[in-house]
């Protein structure tokens, strides 16, 4: 049933004037139009009264002298409205919250920022692949800053831009591939910010961290998230294809997002401290890890950052000797092995023996074909994670090596050598 016209309470549509007896006709049916929804419509869809019309020119009329008495009094209320306004002295203005204090908590994310900010730097380095971008940050008051080793590695210039704008050419200290650390420094500066150092031993899953850093260029960008690992066992570059330029690190992980340009960035904890060196990010579609930064997705929220702890240790002999040192247990390693575990080879580069007289290893006992499968009593699935535990230690330190022989384990004792970066 089709629904007629809406009703007005007291009155009542008169009833239609009979047509002469000479027009009086038989008038079929309307038919409402069918909507084809596959076709093209000649006209917009509109809302249609398809019900019966009775005395529709009368309504009509009523219809259109109300609306135009409506528009009629709305226009003489709006200009009424108008000229009493600017007759008024009253200004209009809509509220808003008052000004207040620019200073904010020290622990808050904004006033971390506040405070490290002035002591974090961007690097634009021209080299012979092109130009990049990464960060950097203000060791010491002799203009000394740290950065990641594969931001300054092909650099021919580098120049350091701090947060006020200001720029000035810097050198190259030293770097380490092996840590993706480097130094540099910038000559005649005063008033420089060191920013504080923190324990990354003291770091636990779920602290607030903040970075800093210049994604995709954009300097002085700050985010903020928390660290979801630790000991994250990753290794970057390799693009020299002779494993030169391979990083081994024992990451902080963290879900701050961190983008190309922000390497060698601090990462930074509740109190402003430094606890981490931004150095590595996984994104979605990346199959070359954090070899290319080219071919670097977005921060899907898998970012990695290299200890303080190992970091200090390594800015501090490249500042002293102009390169670092890593520690060793002395041995080859099959790198080809694809058990669990770590392998010593049978022999090693160039016939030397896989386990040299004389070496940490040898001391300790450890054979060819011996197989490691903990570090202090942390697991190791392959070679690249042993060597990442033990450069997360200094040369000197002791360290407790498991290892499967003939079937069986034993835990073997040994002490550290030292060997140059080179």
């Amino acid at each position: 049933m089709l629904a007629t016209g809406p009703s007005v309470e007291g009155l009542e549509a008169p009833a239609p004037t009979p047509a002469p007896e000479w027009e009086a006709r038989t008038v079929p049916e309307p038919v409402a139009p069918r909507y084809d929804p596959w076709g093209t419509p000649a006209a917009p869809l509109q809302m249609l009264d398809v019900g019966p019309r009775r005395g529709g020119i009368r309504m009509r009329q009523l219809v259109v002298v109300a609306v135009a008495s409506a528009l009629l009094a709305g226009g003489v209320g709006a200009w009424a409205g108008v000229w009493a306004e600017r007759r008024s002295s009253t200004r209009l203005e809509l509220p808003q919250a008052a000004a207040q204090p620019q200073g904010r908590a020290p622990g808050s994310v904004a006033g971390i920022a506040a405070t490290a900010l002035p002591g974090v730097v961007t690097l634009h380095v021209a080299g012979g692949a092109g130009n990049g971008t990464g960060t950097g940050f203000v060791l010491d008051g002799q203009g000394h800053i740290l950065t990641n080793n594969h931001v300054v590695a092909d650099a021919r210039r580098i120049t350091v831009t701090f947060s006020t704008g200001e720029s000035l050419g810097a050198e190259v200290v030293g770097r380490d591939g092996g840590y993706d650390l480097a130094v540099v420094k910038v000559d005649g500066v005063r008033g420089l910010h060191p920013l504080a150092l923190g324990n990354s031993e003291n770091v636990k899953v779920g602290d607030p961290v903040v970075a800093i850093g210049a994604p995709f260029d954009l300097s002085n960008t700050v985010t903020a998230g928390i660290i979801s690992a630790t000991g994250r066992p990753i290794t970057a570059g390799g693009d020299k294809g002779d494993g030169s330029d391979v990083s081994y690190v024992d990451a902080l992980q963290t879900d701050a997002p961190i983008n190309p340009g922000n390497s060698g960035g601090p990462l930074l904890d509740g109190q402003g401290r430094v606890i981490g060196i931004n150095s590595a990010i996984r994104g979605a579609d990346q199959e070359q890890g954090e070899k290319d930064p080219a071919r670097q997705s977005g921060s899907i929220g898998l970012g990695f950052a290299i200890p303080v702890n190992q970091a200090k240790r390594v800015a501090e002999e490249i500042m002293r000797t102009g390169r670092a040192t890593h520690p060793v247990i002395g041995v080859t390693l099959d790198m080809q092995y694809t058990g669990d575990g770590a392998r010593v080879g049978d022999k090693g580069a160039e016939g030397k023996p896989a386990v040299p007289p004389g070496s940490p290893a040898a001391r300790a006992g450890i054979r060819p074909g011996d197989v490691i499968t903990k570090v202090d009593g942390r697991r190791v699935h392959g070679g690249d994670e042993l060597i990442i535990k033990v450069r997360a230690h200094r040369p000197g330190d002791p360290l407790g090596l498991t290892v499967l022989r003939d079937g069986r384990e034993r835990t073997l004792e040994l002490v550290l050598g030292s060997a140059n970066s080179g």
